[in-house]
Parts: C-alpha cells; structure tokens; sequence
C-alpha cells in the first residue's frame, strides 16, 4: 500500500510575519504612533522653552553641581560640598538597603505565619487570623506614623535597658552589636570583593544551568567563608564583636539604626509579612490532601512533611504573587519621605526644589524605579521558571 506523504504547513514569509505583527490596520496603527510621536514633541518643546523662559538650562549638568545640604543618613561619606549625583546615590542606597532588608525579613516572617496559621491550635491561628486581617486592613502611611511615634516614644540613652546586655532601644536609635574588621589593608579587601562578586556570579551561572541545590550553596557558602577568615588572619587583620555600651550621655559602639530607619523597616516587614503569610497559606491549601497522607506513610512528622513535601509544591504558587509583594514593597519604600527617612524620593524631591530641575529630577526617579523592579522582576521571574520546571512531567 503507497504511502503518501503530505507537506506540513508552511512558515508565513517576512510579509506574513509582518501583516501578524502590525495586525489588520497598519496604516491606522503607524498614523496613531505619528500622532502620539508628534504630540510627544510637541510637549517637550513647550516645556524647554518654558524653562529657559524662567530661567532653567534643560538638561543633567545640574548633576555635578554642588548641593548644599546635608543628609541624616548616609551608608558612604557624604557633606554638602559633594554634587547631587552623590546625594542621588545615598538615596539610592538608603533605598535598597530598606528594601533588600525588608523583603528577606518580610519573607522569613510571612512562611513562619503564613504555617502558624494552618496550626491545629485554634488560640494561635485566631491570633494569627486577626493579625493578617488589622494589618492589612490598615494603611500603610498610618502604620508607618504609629512606628515613628513609637521609636520617637523610646527612653533616652541613659535610661534605657540593655536587651540581653547589648541591644538597646532609645529616642535615638536602636544600638545592636557589629562585628569590626582592623587592620585590613586595602589590596586585601579589594581580593575580598573580587571574590565575593566572582563567587556570586558562579552561584547564578550553576543556577541557570541547574546544577545548584540548597546543600550545594551552603556548603560553598561555609567554604567562602572560612576562606574569607584565613585571608584575614594571613594579612594579619583582627575581627572584634563590638557591642554598644553606654559612654556618657549617649551609646557608643556597635551599629545604629536610626529611629525613621528602624521604623521604615519594622512598617514594611510588618505590613508584606501579612501579605506573604496570606500567600503562603494560600500556596499550602493548594497541595493536594493526598501528598500529606503519602508522607505520612513513609513515615515523616509534621516538620518534614512541611519543609521536604509541601513547600517545595507550593512555591509554584507563591513564587509568583510574591515577586509581587517585592515590587510593592520596594515601591511602598518611598513613603520614607513621611516620616524623615532620607530615601531616594526624600533627596530627590529636595534636588529638584533646590536645582528646579523638576522634570530632570522626576525622570531621574522614575528610571531608577524601573531598572530597580525591572530587575527584581527578572531574579524572581527566573526562580519561578526553576520552581516551575520541577513540576512537569517527562
């Protein structure tokens, strides 16, 4: 009997593959993007020569004047000598220091809640219950004024208690013990950095091509620091745990965090560790009952079950709304300007008061706001393709 071989369909050609993409109307598509090209333009003419009509040069040169102010706080020197592009840069860092702090410590209380509240103890997730629904029923703003009035409600320095002999809680900060690094020369922390950025850069590459598991990373992470410590002992730096200690009028030693830093964060970890608890418990329920019940056929307790069966099953559905969390959480940030935090909007709003330069200014902040999530966006996306693969079918 003949077999006859059909032809399968053919690719549509590079006018094919154009009419697809332009749609049916390309004329009408082209003279809309005209259109809106046109007005766009239009725009900016009248706003530069608004500009110079009172008197402001278009344009970043401002950058690299200097600013005359100061900044509360600062991660990297800083005096009003310095030009905006270095305050621009303090806000940027102030920014991500919140938010980076915020997310893993939003995260690590969310899944411990999000699990408390599945709890059998009816006492614990009423409690739990209660906690997710004021929070997150409760504006932000507001929460953030309550954490600022409370850190403002702090004893002085000189009245207040040592936590476990080194953690204090003042009207002027919250003092906790830093581990201090002398001595270390600079080609030795230079050698240090290099490493760390090399070592980051081979854990994503292991983890783009699937070779990496948690065991993997933490066993490299003991070696990356032990490696780190002999590198301090060969040059001969000393590591010392400093703990704050009361010097006077005011604690000196160890690390503060400032009363709108500490408020900033606590309000953030607060408020998404009830939006992630919510998205954890959601995850948890979306396991098949049956899982739990195979688990507890082989022979695994309540911990194991959780931690080896069903989080791992979950992730598919909480990796994705809790990217979102992190998008809202890094732009919920930007409330800092309420309470006096000196964040990337507060330094950016006072730049453009000073300068003038307003829309300079604007498009500053909205370019840095998008490259920030665009990015956490495509780390989270990227981890959500890992989780995702782990559960199709070969």
């Amino acid at each position: 009997m003949p077999i006859i071989v059909t032809p399968g369909p053919r690719r549509p050609g590079f006018h094919r593959r154009l009419l697809m993409w332009w749609g049916n109307r390309p004329l009408l598509q082209v003279a809309i993007i005209g259109l809106l090209a046109a007005l766009f333009a239009l725009l900016a003419t009248n706003v530069g020569d608004t500009m110079q009509r009172i008197g402001i040069s278009p344009g970043f040169d401002f950058l690299w004047r200097s600013t005359n102010f100061e900044i509360g706080e600062s991660s990297i020197p800083f005096s009003a000598s310095d030009p905006y592009i270095r305050a621009v840069v303090v806000g940027l860092i102030n920014t991500l220091k919140v938010s980076l702090f915020g997310c893993v410590l939003a995260t690590v209380l969310g899944v411990v809640i999000g699990v408390a509240g599945l709890s059998r103890n009816l006492l614990l997730a009423a409690l739990v219950r209660w906690y997710i629904e004021i929070i997150r029923n409760t504006p932000l703003l507001l929460q953030l004024f309550f954490w600022i009035s409370l850190a403002k409600a702090f004893p002085a320095p000189r009245q207040a208690s040592a936590f476990f002999g080194s953690i204090y809680l003042t009207n002027r900060g919250v003092f906790v013990p830093s581990i201090a690094v002398e001595g270390l020369p600079m080609g030795v922390a230079t050698a240090v950095a290099i490493l760390i950025v090399v070592y980051a850069v081979l854990l994503f590459t292991l983890f783009r091509a699937g070779r990496l598991n948690s065991r993997n990373a933490g066993f490299s992470g003991l070696a990356l620091l032990f490696a780190f410590l002999a590198l301090l002992q060969l040059a001969g730096a000393d590591i010392t745990l400093e703990a704050p200690a009361l010097a006077g009028f005011n604690i000196r030693g160890g690390y503060n965090l400032t009363p709108e830093f500490a408020a900033l964060l606590t309000g953030l970890v607060v408020k998404f560790a009830a939006v992630i608890a919510e998205i954890v418990r959601a995850g948890i329920q979306s396991v098949n009952r049956g899982q739990w019940e195979a688990a507890r056929a082989l022979g695994l307790h309540n911990s194991q079950i959780m931690r080896l069966v069903v989080l791992p099953q979950a992730l598919r559905v909480i990796t994705p709304l809790t990217t979102s969390s992190y998008l809202d959480l890094t732009k919920d940030s930007s409330l800092a300007v309420a309470i006096g935090y000196p964040d990337l909007v507060s330094i950016i709003n006072t730049t453009a008061n000073t300068t003038g330069q307003s829309l300079e200014a604007l498009l500053i902040l909205i370019g840095t706001y998008l490259v920030i999530n665009l990015a956490v966006s495509a780390l989270m996306n990227e981890y959500n393709r890992r989780v995702a693969l782990k559960g199709t079918s070969r």
